[in-house]
């Protein structure tokens, strides 16, 4: 069926995100969906101890499992690539 994640869904993403890992004093309208996560690019200066801690909290917020490394490398490169991913699973259980 190939639905497409909604704005609601990154929002809700970026807060699940921000509340993770502590962080303040950015808006999640400022997190550009695009870029990457984990580069000088976005406005979060993201590391290798936040990338885990994300992952668990995409795993206990929607009730997933992500196993493979390389897949949670690809996932969590971008609030784009985390909605896609997310909006996939969701169509799997369908």
């Amino acid at each position: 069926m190939n639905q497409v994640p909604t704005e609601e869904l990154r929002t809700e993403i970026k807060n699940l995100i921000m509340e993770t890992l502590g962080i303040t004093g950015i808006r999640p309208e400022d997190i550009d969906n695009g870029k990457p996560l984990f580069s000088g690019e976005n406005v979060l200066t993201l590391d290798s101890v936040d990338a885990l801690e994300i992952i668990m909290a995409i795993q206990r917020k929607y009730n997933l499992r992500i196993a493979d490394q390389n897949l949670a490398r690809q996932v969590i490169g971008s609030i784009n690539s985390i909605a896609d991913f997310l909006v996939s699973e969701q169509e799997k259980k369908l």
